[in-house]
């Protein structure tokens, strides 16, 4: 493990603004995050706060807020998030070298919206692959070091074989030394065993088990009778 807790402060009166009102955000002022596995999956609706708290964590930790290592910034010039600059961490050994030196420190922050840009910047030159395959081969060649990877989304490329191979990739760093969290909507992903899932939502953050997720139910009755929920979106 690299870190154990996240958590921040804000003045008292404050916490009614943004992000402070969000109940994921309320909630990591109230008893912070614990990370008790070197995955662990946020997953929640859109505009529940996942993306907030995980670009938090990209930033806490110094990695690139848009998507990229510590050692590069996108915009050199763009200030710290209000989260971002109140996050801290209570790390693990390994943690605390790396949060102590910043030559130390290794991770990268995988956005969906930034990632292929983002790679090329660091070496990756992406151009002659599709999207998705794009994504995979940054796995094989660059997620291999211990370090604090952070992903948001990562699925939003990738086909169901494609996704299954994130996973297995994901699964490996994590045995090489490496602590993932992602926030993600695919109940592939959370489906890794040993992973523990954080779900997001107006009820603020708990640790739930795959099963009980509220996304993996849709699907299931989703794939199980798909006119079910289209009878309410088609005419």
């Amino acid at each position: 493990m690299i870190i154990e807790r996240a958590y921040a402060h804000v003045a008292s009166g404050d916490d009614r603004e943004w992000p402070w009102s969000v109940p994921c955000v309320r909630a990591l002022l109230a008893n912070g995050l614990r990370f008790t596995a070197p995955v662990t999956f946020l997953v929640g609706e859109n505009g529940s706060g996942k993306s907030t708290l995980v670009e938090a964590l990209a930033e806490g930790f110094g990695l690139d807020p848009w998507g990229g290592s510590h050692d590069w910034r996108y915009a050199s010039h763009r200030a710290k998030s209000v989260l971002g600059e109140r996050i801290r961490f209570d790390a693990a050994p390994r943690g605390r070298q790396m949060l102590s030196s910043w030559s130390a420190r290794k991770g990268f922050f995988l956005r969906a919206e930034t990632a292929l840009n983002a790679l090329e910047r660091e070496g990756f030159a992406p151009d002659s692959v599709s999207h998705g395959e794009g994504f995979l081969e940054a796995f094989r060649s660059k997620f291999l070091r211990p370090g604090l990877y952070v992903m948001d989304e990562p699925e939003a490329a990738l086909s169901f074989a494609s996704c299954l191979e994130l996973l297995g990739h994901i699964d490996q760093l994590a045995k090489n030394g490496g602590q993932v969290v992602c926030a993600t909507h695919s109940p592939l992903l959370t489906a890794l065993p040993g992973a523990d899932i954080v779900e997001i939502g107006e009820h603020g953050m708990r640790n739930v088990a795959w099963h009980e997720l509220a996304l993996v139910d849709h699907w299931r009755r989703y794939l199980g009778d798909p006119r079910s929920y289209l009878r309410h979106v088609l005419d």
